[in-house]
């Protein structure tokens, strides 16, 4: 009889490891499911990438850009145009004066102030516009030769709308007598070197 050992000393390490095993295993669960209970509050606090994208300032090369050119990106969901005019073109801008509805950017609810001006840009060479029609929304063709069109004839260069017939000069003045009524926005910019537009950022010190 003394040879034989209690049942419970012989089971007893196997009943140890089993408990531990169970321990570890109930832990590891539990910082599952709590892993999982926080993820959509963790998720609440890290932006969402379109979240980043909305507003966020855009940077654009114009280095390359030729004289004449316009060259297009994406703000806040708005088409943005670029455009590097050439002399001849803002020589024409004086022309356009007795047909357009407001040549001087009056209406400054709808443009920053370094808008208002004939060129209506902060470096006369680069116009840089919300190229969508202020009358509906539609985003106009850029149509920069001079001479008769279907729609003017006495075109000196600019914006023609297809959905309505506005038009614009190569400022985005709005013409006089079309469905539109307010030259194209101008959006904030600024120019943090010769060769980049920065949209969305006001220069420094501007309103």
């Amino acid at each position: 009889m003394s040879d034989t050992q209690p049942l419970a000393s012989v089971e007893e390490p196997t009943d140890l490891s089993r408990r531990r095993l169970l321990g570890a295993a109930t832990g590891v669960m539990g910082a599952v499911g709590a892993g999982a209970a926080a993820w959509p509050f963790l998720a609440t606090l890290r932006p969402s990438d379109k979240a980043k994208v909305i507003g966020a300032p855009v940077e654009v090369f114009i280095g390359s850009l030729a004289p004449g050119q316009m060259t297009r990106v994406q703000w806040r969901g708005q088409t943005i145009g670029i455009m590097r005019r050439t002399e001849q073109m803002l020589a024409q801008l004086p022309e356009m004066t007795d047909r357009l509805r407001d040549p001087a950017s009056d209406t400054t609810s709808q443009q920053p102030s370094y808008a208002q001006n004939e060129h209506r840009s902060i470096r006369p060479d680069i116009l840089v516009l919300n190229v969508h029609c202020t009358h509906l929304g539609c985003i106009p063709r850029m149509i920069p030769e001079v001479g008769a069109q279907p729609f003017d004839e006495n075109w000196k260069g600019g914006f023609f709308c297809p959905c309505h017939r506005s038009m614009f000069d190569l400022a985005g003045r709005v013409y006089s007598g079309v469905p539109a009524v307010l030259n194209l926005l101008v959006p904030p910019y600024s120019f943090p070197d010769d060769e980049h537009v920065l949209i969305g950022v006001d220069p420094q010190g501007a309103a």
